[in-house]
C-alpha cells in the first residue's frame, strides 16, 4: 500500500487574510478549533508567533494525552503560517524525531479568504509497513493521512464558524 505523506484541505472564511492569520498564528489558541490540540505553551501566548519560536503543543485523542515540541518555520502575515513538530512525549517532549509539519496558507477570495491547512508526515525514515501498523493502532484503524483529513475538516469548519460570526471592521 502506497503511503500518503501530505494532505491538504481548504475552506473559504468570511474574513480578511490578515484577520485569519492573526488568529491562526497564535498556537496557544488552536485548542479552540482542533479536535486534538488543547492549545500550546509559548513565551508570548497572546502574540502571533514568529519564525524560530519554539512551543509545546498539548494534545489529546480519547483518554490519551501527549505533548509535542514545535518550531515556527514560516510566519508571513496574511499569507502563511507553518510549524514543524520535532519532539514528543507524555508530559514533556523528550523523544526527538521528525514527526510532522503543519502549514496554513491564506489567499484572498473576493472579500473573504481561502484558508488551506496542510499536514505533512515527516516520518520519512519509517518503513511503510511499520508506519501503517503504528498509524492504525494510534488512530483506531486508519492511516494518519486519512485520519488527518478528518481532523483538518473539523478544524477548518470550526475556524469558519467562529471567524464568519466575528464582526468585520
Amino acid at each position: 500500500m502506497t503511503r500518503t505523506f501530505t494532505v491538504s484541505r481548504s475552506i473559504v472564511v468570511e474574513a480578511s487574510p490578515s484577520a485569519v492569520y492573526e488568529q491562526i498564528s497564535r498556537p496557544a489558541q488552536m485548542g479552540r478549533w482542533s479536535p486534538e490540540n488543547l492549545g500550546a505553551t509559548l513565551p508570548e501566548p497572546d502574540a502571533p508567533a514568529r519564525v524560530g519560536t519554539a512551543f509545546d503543543g498539548h494534545n489529546k485523542r480519547g483518554a490519551f494525552r501527549w505533548t509535542t515540541r514545535c518550531t515556527v518555520t514560516e510566519a508571513d502575515p496574511g499569507r502563511a503560517f507553518a510549524f514543524r513538530v520535532h519532539a514528543i512525549g507524555l508530559k514533556r517532549p523528550r523523544l526527538r524525531a521528525r514527526i510532522a509539519t503543519w502549514e496554513y496558507r491564506f489567499e484572498e477570495a473576493g472579500s473573504a479568504t481561502r484558508v488551506t491547512e496542510t499536514w505533512t508526515d515527516d516520518r520519512r525514515s519509517w518503513p511503510t509497513v511499520v508506519a501503517n501498523v503504528f498509524d492504525r493502532i494510534a488512530t483506531g484503524g486508519q492511516t494518519f493521512a486519512s485520519f488527518q483529513v478528518g481532523n483538518i475538516d473539523r478544524t477548518l469548519g470550526r475556524i469558519k464558524r467562529e471567524l464568519d460570526a466575528a464582526p468585520r471592521p
